[in-house]
């Protein structure tokens, strides 16, 4: 594992979407590692999400926190994939965070400022920048989608859709241990 100075130095030259956790603002307390050089596994992007935000500080911390209407937009080979969504409340939505970085394992999120694991957050920085999220659908078009739930970037590229079953979906019951503790003790940040 890195994080020194030479880590910090050698992301601050590289893009967002070379995955590289300094052009992402890496954060005192932060680690990153190297990542393999060639992937595991192929993925097909199946369409584009079109949202209003062009910038990264100008999402939402989390979908439940945007209520904007965005676009789905699928890819003519995937469309006939939409039948049967008619009548269908929600859908989840995964997505992949091209632009966020794949070598952090230690992260200091802004609205909590202790180092977590990253499998710890729900972060977009991740070995895979693979995003979820549980949408409203709005309306349902032969071509796209229209929801209501999302906090990524304009022209994030589409992974998958999939019904939402409340039935088997929901866990009220769940907790994330940190987050229960900084709960307990009166700390609101969110």
């Amino acid at each position: 594992m890195s994080g020194g100075a030479d880590e910090t130095s050698r992301a601050d030259k590289t893009s967002p979407s070379d995955g590289d956790a300094g052009a992402f603002g890496a954060r005192p307390g932060e680690i990153a590692v190297d990542l393999p050089d060639t992937p595991d596994a192929g993925l097909y992007f199946i369409g584009r999400i079109r949202t209003p935000w062009t910038h990264r500080a100008d999402c939402p911390k989390n979908a439940g926190q945007s209520d904007a209407i965005c676009t789905v937009e699928v890819d003519p080979a995937f469309r006939p994939a939409l039948r049967g969504l008619e009548g269908t409340s929600h859908v989840w939505l995964l997505y992949f965070m091209d632009r966020s970085p794949r070598n952090l394992v230690v992260q200091v999120p802004r609205y909590y400022g202790e180092p977590r694991g990253t499998f710890a957050l729900r972060s977009p920085a991740r070995p895979n920048p693979i995003a979820i999220s549980a949408t409203r659908l709005l309306e349902l078009h032969e071509d796209r989608l229209v929801v209501a739930g999302l906090d990524c970037l304009d022209g994030t590229r589409l992974l998958d859709v999939k019904p939402y079953f409340a039935s088997t979906d929901c866990h009220p019951e769940a907790v994330v241990g940190w987050h229960r503790d900084r709960a307990a003790t009166g700390s609101s940040a969110e």
